[in-house]
């Protein structure tokens, strides 16, 4: 029986399932991040429409994997006491791309 992380690293040898990969990452990192303050500020995706001004089916969408505008995250992030910030970082890195702080 294999750790994720060991089944992960034999995927990733193959180049069509690391593209996959890796075009997705970014996405999941603003789905975890929004998820995380989310849950950390104490808020239901309700509450959180109520105080941001999004409505409660975009933020669903963006939680599931949604695309999303800077603008849509910026009031989001706003509504939660943060700030949106970007970095690009070399592959190695554990954290990669959009964070919310």
């Amino acid at each position: 029986m294999w750790t994720f992380e060991e089944y992960k690293a034999r995927q990733l040898e193959n180049s069509e399932f690391a593209k996959v990969w890796e075009d997705g990452e970014s996405e999941f990192q603003i789905q975890r991040a929004l998820i995380k303050a989310r849950l950390d500020a104490g808020l239901s995706q309700r509450d959180l429409s109520k105080v941001s001004g999004v409505p409660q089916k975009t933020i669903s969408l963006i939680e599931s994997g949604g695309n999303t505008t800077f603008s849509t995250l910026g009031k989001l992030a706003r509504a939660l006491g943060k700030v949106v910030t970007v970095r690009f970082e070399d592959p190695v890195s554990t954290s990669k791309g959009l964070t919310v702080q």
